[in-house]
């Protein structure tokens, strides 16, 4: 390998770890949006006292939007070895 070589492969590599984090950080954002506006749900249900539980609604539809986020965040990314066998089955 040439020093160029490196060098390509070293922004590449640092490319994609500031992409990974960026992810990271607006699932954090999004998790703690998700608990502030739940929270504000659930102090208005306590207050007003209506009996049924609505918030649970909200908390239980923004969760599964949580959980498919929190999927793309963290699953493992695609393995080279995947990415060649693909690429055989292609051509």
């Amino acid at each position: 390998m040439t020093d160029i070589d490196v060098n390509v492969e070293d922004t590449d590599l640092r490319a994609r770890a500031v992409a990974r984090l960026n992810k990271k950080r607006e699932f954090r954002a999004h998790v703690f949006v998700y608990a502030v506006v739940n929270a504000v749900l659930i102090a208005v249900w306590a207050l007003t006292w209506t009996g049924f539980f609505w918030p649970v609604f909200p908390m239980l539809g923004w969760g599964i939007g949580i959980v498919f986020h929190a999927w793309d965040v963290y699953r493992p990314p695609i393995s080279e070895p995947a990415i060649e066998r693909e690429m055989r089955s292609l051509r």
